[in-house]
């Protein structure tokens, strides 16, 4: 199965990160003194040459002083109900993996629902995560391993995991098949938006020499 549906609507983060720094009349060199990055690996980046991590990500935004958010959304018209059609959903590939929105971007109270799509061997990143609120999820298929502050839970097709998403918490797909997995985020804090935590990759050894 290609995860990769061809009527997927891609989010073009460099194009963005583009648009964001010339609004703010910055050169490259100047973001990335700002940033703490190279200045070669934001050219990659804006060039759609390479994929960045969130943790990439959370130094741009930091640099230009705006929500890590910003990268994937122009900022939408909330509304009080939102019915999305599947084709219609906005979907954002990510190393080894797919994000889904399944109507939080635009929904005007604090529950944001998501699906991911997970390659065998895909996860979280480097880094544990911990945010505001709290985090359901809901295993569909394959399995997914969840680490919560060191405790690890094994979630296979059925299986659901609760937890307060304070708690530092990680994941990977164990399998050798691909995983699908329902999150839903709520009762976070309004200047947060916790689904974006899990739009990451693995840091590999190019960024890390960046």
């Amino acid at each position: 199965m290609d995860i990769y549906q061809h009527d997927a609507k891609s989010v073009n983060v460099g194009k963005r990160l583009q648009k964001l720094r010339e609004e703010r009349n910055l050169s490259i060199r100047g973001l990335a003194r700002l940033s703490g990055l190279s200045a070669n690996a934001l050219s990659v980046i804006e060039r759609g040459k390479s994929s960045p991590s969130v943790s990439t990500l959370y130094k741009i935004a930091a640099a230009l002083e705006i929500p890590v958010t910003t990268f994937f959304q122009e900022t939408p018209d909330v509304k009080d109900i939102v019915f999305i059609k599947s084709s219609e959903r906005n979907r954002i590939p990510f190393h080894r993996g797919l994000w889904e929105d399944l109507g939080g971007e635009v929904f005007s109270g604090n529950v944001e629902p998501f699906m991911l799509t997970l390659e065998a061997g895909a996860s979280s990143g480097r880094f544990p995560m911990g945010h505001s609120g709290h985090e359901f999820v809901f295993c569909l298929r394959g399995q997914l391993e969840y680490v919560v502050e060191q405790e690890s839970h094994l979630l296979e097709a059925g299986d659901s995991l609760l937890f307060a998403a304070t708690l530092e918490h990680e994941w990977h797909n164990p399998g050798d098949k691909v995983a699908n997995a329902l999150f839903v985020l709520t009762s976070y804090q309004d200047d947060d938006s916790p689904s974006q935590h899990h739009l990451i990759s693995k840091i590999d050894e190019k960024e890390q020499k960046d």
